[in-house]
């Protein structure tokens, strides 16, 4: 039998807690913790779109994805001008499920 280290049963999920406004200053936001892993989101309005929807009357979803430095075992390096490429096929993969 499979012993985790959080002590759950192999068939016990955990913990999930969602906080909304956790950050004051963002149209919309909320941290979510599911075990040891906490994802803030946040949400922002802008009154621009690609230039391929101009006066099409619609609007554009997209998402930004960044893990924070010392969020891994070994040290993250903090994204700068240069993105790393595994976090910008997350940010279109996150950006296009949510389109």
């Amino acid at each position: 039998m499979m012993i985790r280290k959080d002590g759950r049963a192999p068939a016990e999920p955990r913990e999930h807690r969602i906080t909304v406004g956790f950050v004051s200053t963002a149209y919309g936001s909320c941290l979510i913790e599911t075990g040891g892993t906490r994802v803030i989101c946040t949400a922002s309005v802008e009154e621009s779109v690609p230039p391929f929807l101009r006066d099409q009357n619609c609007g554009w979803l997209t998402a930004e994805y960044a893990m924070l430095p010392a969020s891994t075992g070994r040290r993250k390096q903090r994204d700068g001008v240069k993105k790393d490429g595994r976090g910008v096929e997350i940010s279109r993969l996150i950006g296009r499920a949510l389109r």
